[in-house]
């Protein structure tokens, strides 16, 4: 039986001023409706066979708000494990699949960040299927995501160019985000697939490898999980082994270095939401292909995504725009480049303001 973890530790920067460090993404109904990316990506599960209650890794600030909307969607959760401080997705699976064998047990693990979309959860659930057999048998399994683009905010996987869905395939490399050039020549190639960036494998699997690639953080996952409190339905990892281990995401601690990785492509409709362009993308347009939220008039208005949060926004005779309207800060900028608002958040923390991780209204 699989054994889901949700990764929801994440801050969501690039959404800002929406998403914030104390109120990230993951939490809120990015994609409309009233249903957040959390609540999403638990109900998905409902589609995989054989799934048991899934564990849940999050910030300890984050804790109830985690809980609560487990419970609003009737997810029962078998742990929910609290971090104290930030160390990447590597140590937070160890420290999930450390967890999960505390009773001798040795289950697949299916682990998924809080915050993807995912148009067709059937689609999912089937590589899902492809992917056990092959963790079964002690690969370390990722999904490829095929492209239909050439993308350069998502990083790929190099496989076989005559892979098709429906098949594990040998991960031949894992490479960073391209420019341009190298993403259309990716593409024409067919051998590239965009790295979702959730994963299938066996707990003792992958504390194996761990163990062989990075010995000091799994030591130290280990501490954190020997001298957690459990305290009601949390899971309170050790603060001061935790804050000991090395942060490193889990491409590069473990994925980029073992023979034993295979890669399912995938094709479901799948964003990570990493940006407002991301987003704009997603969710249904009106004709001129803007997505508009909240109390919004446009006049000559196309490709734009307005988002209104207490007060009309009108606009006329632009394009390409991303305007960000909450109760504390207004947010504008082309779609292009809205990846550089990580550039304005860090420098609102070092000016040491608010707005920068939570709301000006928030006590």
């Amino acid at each position: 039986m699989l054994t889901p973890v949700v990764l929801s530790g994440g801050s969501g920067t690039r959404l800002w001023p929406l998403s914030r460090k104390r109120y990230p993404k993951q939490f809120l109904p990015m994609l409309g409706g009233r249903e957040t990316m959390l609540q999403a990506t638990l109900r998905r599960l409902a589609a995989v066979d054989e799934c048991a209650p899934p564990m849940i890794v999050c910030n300890q600030d984050h804790r109830f708000t985690v809980a609560a909307q487990a419970q609003e969607l009737g997810v029962d959760l078998q742990h929910l494990i609290l971090e104290p401080v930030p160390r990447n997705t590597a140590p937070a699976i160890a420290a999930a699949a450390l967890i999960a064998m505390k009773q001798g047990d040795d289950p697949l693990l299916l682990v998924l960040p809080a915050d993807h979309h995912i148009a067709d959860p059937c689609a999912f659930a089937r590589a899902v299927a492809v992917g056990e057999k092959a963790a079964a048998e002690g690969a370390l399994v990722t999904f490829g995501i095929l492209p239909d683009r050439p993308e350069t905010g998502y990083g790929y996987i190099q496989t076989i160019a005559d892979g098709k869905q429906g098949e594990a395939l040998p991960v031949q490399a894992f490479v960073e985000k391209p420019d341009r050039a190298t993403a259309e020549g990716y593409l024409e190639t067919g051998e590239y697939l965009w790295n979702s960036g959730m994963f299938l494998f066996q707990a003792s699997t992958y504390l194996h490898e761990l163990e062989q690639k990075n010995p000091a953080m799994l030591d130290a996952c280990r501490k954190a999980a020997e001298h957690a409190m459990e305290e009601k339905d949390f899971f309170r990892l050790d603060q001061e082994a935790f804050a000991e281990c090395p942060s490193d995401s889990i491409d590069y601690a473990v994925m980029e270095k073992t023979d034993r990785a295979m890669v399912v492509p995938l094709a479901c409709g799948w964003s990570d939401i990493g940006s407002w362009a991301a987003l704009q993308e997603v969710m249904d347009k009106d004709p001129a292909g803007n997505v508009c939220i909240g109390d919004v008039y446009l006049h000559d208005v196309r490709t734009s995504y307005i988002h209104a949060d207490s007060r009309l926004i009108a606009a006329l005779g632009v394009d390409n725009l991303v305007v960000v309207d909450t109760q504390d800060t207004l947010f504008i900028s082309t779609l292009d480049r809205v990846q550089e608002v990580k550039t304005i958040v860090s420098d609102l923390k070092a000016k040491q303001r608010r707005e920068a991780e939570s709301y000006c209204f928030e006590s």
